[in-house]
Order: C-alpha cells, then structure tokens, then sequence
C-alpha cells in the first residue's frame, strides 16, 4: 500500500532527525496548497511542482531544526515564509518572527499563519538594516539572503551575547569563513542531505560574542 502525501512527509522528515505528527505534516502540506494558490498571482516561487516544493521548501527549511537554540527565533529574509513557517510548524513551542522586505511576501506569509492557525509567528515588513530597537532573539536562522560577513552585519542588531546564526548555505563556503567578523565565532559547519535535493546543502552556526563591557549572557539551549 502507498504511503499517504502526509505519512511520507513524516519519513522523509525523520530522515533529517525532525519529529512530526500527522497534524503538522497536514499543516506543511497545507502550507504548499496556500502557496501554490498565491503564486499564480503573486510569483512568489519559480518552483512549480509538488514534490520540488516538498524538497526545496518544506525538508530544506526543517533541516535547520536541530541547530535552533532558545524560544525566540528571528528568520531573517523569509520570503515567502522558508525557513520560518516550517519550523514554526515543527517546534510550536518557540516563537519565530519572519522578516522581509517584500511587501507580498509578508502578506502571504500573514496569511499562512492565520489559515494554519500559528500563533506562534508574527510577520515582520521591514530590511534588516531599518528594523530599529527589537529584543534580542536567541536564533536568527536565513537562508540564501548574503554572504556570511555580510549576513553576519546584518543579524548583530538582533543579537546578543550568546545569541546563535544559522546560515543555511549549498557548498560549504571556505572563504567566507575566513572574513567572519571578530564579533561572532564559528560554533559548526554540518552538511545536510535533503531527501529529493540534488543538490550540496550546509548549515553553518556562529554565535555571538558579549559587547565589550558586558558579560556574557547565559547560553540558550536547544
């Protein structure tokens, strides 16, 4: 007997060390359902078919679960809502600000948070460089937004001591490591293999290091 859409989206997750149940593979289904509606209108994807959506959107964002620390997370240039909306399904115990320029985007990540019922997202329309005062998070994860030295700049305004970067990257990128600012460190790089990605994916993690003059903050957890 074939697996159904949502039992095999449950595998393929457990492939990556992320626990689902039958309620949020509903719900990341459901999530492509909405985006395939919005993007006839809107191009919020050049990706079309349904199980590219399943690899590129939904098992490429969750691969990111297992490098999130603490309950506030940022996701920094969301999009259309990946990594964030994603994760927010998978961990519903954490909060997650979604961040982008676009005001489409942000309207349709909007949308897809009422339509699933998470209240734990909040979407943000602004750039990373005009976003003011906000309270520190724990996380900030982006992908695909900038170079590490520059994506690096723009996360500290979101941090503080103690505070993770996850960078979601393809191939490990070797020179960018070597210009990290002197505030943050390099805590890991690990490849991912995304089941139905053909394609080279790395997460790197750095952390924040304490202001000059501050003592550091406690560490969040996992």
């Amino acid at each position: 007997m074939q697996a159904t859409p949502s039992a095999q989206l449950c595998a393929q997750a457990r492939e990556l060390g992320v626990p689902l149940d039958a309620s949020m593979a509903e719900k990341l289904l459901h999530l492509l359902e909405e985006l395939r509606q919005w993007n006839r209108a809107y191009n919020l994807t050049s990706i079309e078919s349904h199980a590219a959506m399943v690899s590129a959107h939904l098992l490429d964002s969750l691969s990111a679960s297992a490098e999130l620390a603490g309950s506030r997370i940022a996701d920094l240039g969301t999009g259309a809502g990946f990594p964030g909306l994603p994760l927010a399904i998978a961990n519903p115990q954490r909060h997650f600000t979604l961040i982008d320029a676009t005001a489409k985007k942000v309207r349709f990540v909007s949308h897809a948070a009422r339509a699933l019922g998470l209240s734990n997202v909040e979407a943000v329309h602004a750039r990373a460089e005009a976003l003011g005062e906000l309270e520190p998070f724990d996380t900030v994860v982006a992908r695909a937004v900038a170079p590490l030295p520059k994506l690096a700049s723009l996360a500290r305004p979101l941090s503080r001591g103690g505070t993770r970067l996850v960078a979601m990257k393809g191939q490990r990128p070797t020179a960018e490591l070597t210009k990290l600012p002197a505030d943050w460190e390099l805590l890991v790089v690990r490849e991912v293999a995304v089941p139905g990605l053909d394609a080279q994916r790395c997460l790197v993690s750095l952390v924040a290091r304490p202001a000059p003059g501050r003592r550091p903050s406690s560490p969040a957890t996992p």
